[in-house]
């Protein structure tokens, strides 16, 4: 074992044979109660390595006694060095993999996502020439600065200029890893980056015009990954009397509005949301053909599947997550099943029905299993049109089921 030490400069933890196995699979984190024995000693944040019980080296990750997960690994070649030119690389990897699968849709688009690209617990937006982050895990922490400086560095080598790095370290989860909630524009010496704005860039997707409010809007300001599920949507609303539910900034309703809708409504139960909506509906011209209501979703779908069917012939749900815990998954499992199948009943006979849900937890047998019960339940047939998730710049590694997080089924109810 003294011999990982040598060649790694770091402290040496075995592991239980479960976490081995979950390593050999592909799954790249390691928690706390699955470590056996350590050798050597660490800094929380530190690079370390990862063996079982015999000696023989699995990995090396950052870690973290503060965390649940003890070890996020970020390799597993015995030959990595984990220098500059290895974080320049990974970065290199993951900047040119968008620009190939996202084309010129990668003006607009999550140029990091976490493990899906061997950065555990970093997330990196780009809106035109901002950019905005969010860390969950202490070791991408210790070494945010030099990964901006290279982010922003290759970014330039392929002639995209960023103005603005704005970090949206909000989450409750940083509290997990033992890190401070904090948000705001992030500066460094000899960096050319921008703090006075006033939070707000206008991006384009879908040949749609938005307005991104990235400091006070959601998340980092506006769901990426839906992408292309509302280009579907766009293309089917034609002629269709359109119903968003939860339209948020109103993505969905815009692309159906965009479309060729005969009529689109946007429901959302925040007043702020509507705003947002209602401002890039006249951004982009379309105000006069859409209406937007504030109300709880399930109250407006109930009051509309008491009266006659046919108001909508297009209902579009696309909920916040109902789960984000395995022990609620029940219960969200009858949430999706309530608001699906008062949307069911409210479609006529042909309608189309787009429903999805951007839990992990929800699995996706679980996801279809709720639609066929809230079928049945109100004597329906779902005729499936799509299955999607989430677009390619969210990358989904098979050997980590977290990433695989976004259902999008539409249906034609018959």
């Amino acid at each position: 074992m003294s011999g990982i030490q040598e060649e790694y400069g770091a402290a040496v933890l075995r592991v239980s044979e479960k976490a081995v196995r979950s390593i050999r699979s592909g799954h790249p984190w390691v928690y706390g109660e699955e470590v056996r024995e350590i050798e050597g000693r660490y800094e929380n944040g530190d690079i370390v390595s990862v063996a079982n019980a015999k000696g023989k080296w699995l990995g090396a990750g950052f870690v973290n006694d503060a965390s649940k997960i003890r070890v996020r690994l970020i390799s597993r070649n015995r030959n990595d060095r984990f220098d500059e030119a290895f974080f320049r690389r990974r970065l290199a990897y993951a900047v040119d993999y968008r620009l190939s699968v996202m084309g010129e849709d990668a003006s607009a688009c999550r140029l990091i996502f976490g493990e899906a690209d061997h950065f555990p617990g970093l997330t990196v937006d780009r809106f035109e020439d901002v950019l905005v982050t969010e860390v969950l895990s202490l070791g991408c922490e210790r070494r945010k600065d030099l990964l901006y400086r290279l982010l922003l560095e290759e970014l330039q080598a392929r002639n995209i200029p960023i103005r603005v790095i704005y970090e949206r370290n909000d989450s409750p989860l940083r509290e997990k890893e033992g890190l401070p909630a904090h948000a705001g524009f992030y500066t460094a010496e000899g960096l050319s980056l921008t703090p006075e704005t006033d939070g707000h860039v206008q991006i384009r997707e879908n040949g749609i015009l938005y307005d991104v409010d990235y400091i006070n809007g959601q998340k980092t300001g506006f769901f990426l990954d839906q992408k292309y599920n509302r280009r579907l949507v766009g293309r089917l609303a034609a002629g269709r009397k359109v119903l968003d539910c939860c339209t948020h900034t109103g993505a969905f309703a815009l692309n159906a509005a965009r479309g060729g809708a005969a009529s689109v409504t946007a429901l959302d139960v925040s007043a702020d949301a509507l705003r947002q909506a209602a401002a890039n509906a006249a951004l982009n011209g379309l105000s006069e053909r859409m209406e937007f209501v504030r109300a709880d979703v399930f109250t407006y779908l109930d009051e509309l599947a008491a009266g006659p069917r046919g108001r909508f012939d297009f209902i579009i749900l696309d909920p916040p997550a109902f789960t984000k815990s395995r022990e609620t998954a029940q219960a969200a499992f009858r949430g999706y099943k309530d608001i699906n199948k008062r949307a069911m009943q409210a479609l006529p006979r042909g309608g189309y029905l787009a429903t999805c849900s951007c839990s992990h937890f929800m699995k996706d047998d679980m996801f279809r299993e709720m639609l066929r019960e809230a079928a049945r339940d109100v004597n329906v047939e779902l005729r499936q049109i799509e299955a999607r998730q989430q677009a390619p710049d969210h990358p989904i590694l098979w050997g980590v089921p977290e990433t695989a997080y976004l259902k999008f089924y539409v249906f034609q109810v018959v």
